[in-house]
């Protein structure tokens, strides 16, 4: 797939706000100094499209990225920054459960997790949190190019046993800045577009 056109079309905080278009929408989960910015702006190849912060948790929206005009990205509040205070954290889990519980266009999660490091306890929660609402996710480990060849098998293995991930999902090995995974990623989101095109049929 080619991306030749990006915006953030819309911020929104509640139902009554989300995009009117039915296009597909993909959703960004993770925690938040994962690096969900840098892979938005690495997918489409823009600079700095999605602001990235030196300060972990400043999304406080959900915000969709309509790409290409025919679907959306859809970045949520990350998870996980313990300077984010309890209330918070309940608002914006509350913010993401209304969308997934009730949002059809919604096709497919990317569940962000850092290569270097055993998926936390936030992460094991948020995967079968996803998996309660029987939604497909694809795990992106990002940041691989700062784990060194010998470390890889280890580090991959790690995530999968940790996970346990069930049949459907799958992991995908992500480096914003080799863009390793890059196309995995959009081809994933092609493949569906494509079903969705011929449900239309």
């Amino acid at each position: 797939m080619k991306v030749t056109d990006a915006i953030l079309d819309v911020t929104a905080v509640r139902r009554s706000q989300y995009p009117d278009q039915k296009f597909p929408e993909f959703m960004l989960v993770g925690r938040s100094n994962v690096g969900k910015s840098s892979f938005i702006n690495c997918l489409i190849n823009r600079k700095n499209l999605a602001r990235i912060s030196s300060r972990p948790g400043k999304t406080q929206t959900l915000n969709f990225y309509l790409v290409n005009k025919s679907f959306y990205l859809v970045d949520v509040p990350g998870y996980g920054y313990a300077a984010v205070d309890k209330r918070t954290q309940s608002k914006f889990g509350k913010m993401i459960e209304e969308y997934l519980e009730k949002r059809k266009e919604m096709k497919r999660v990317f569940m962000l997790i850092d290569f270097r490091h055993k998926p936390s306890e936030d992460d094991l929660l948020m995967y079968n949190f996803l998996k309660y609402y029987n939604i497909p996710v694809t795990v992106v480990a990002t940041k691989v190019d700062k784990v060194g060849p010998s470390k890889m098998e280890k580090n991959k293995k790690l995530i999968l046993d940790t996970l346990d991930l069930v049949m459907g999902d799958d992991l995908i090995l992500f480096s914003s800045v080799t863009k390793l995974g890059r196309e995995d990623v959009l081809n994933k989101i092609e493949v569906f577009l494509k079903s969705d095109e011929e449900d239309l049929i």
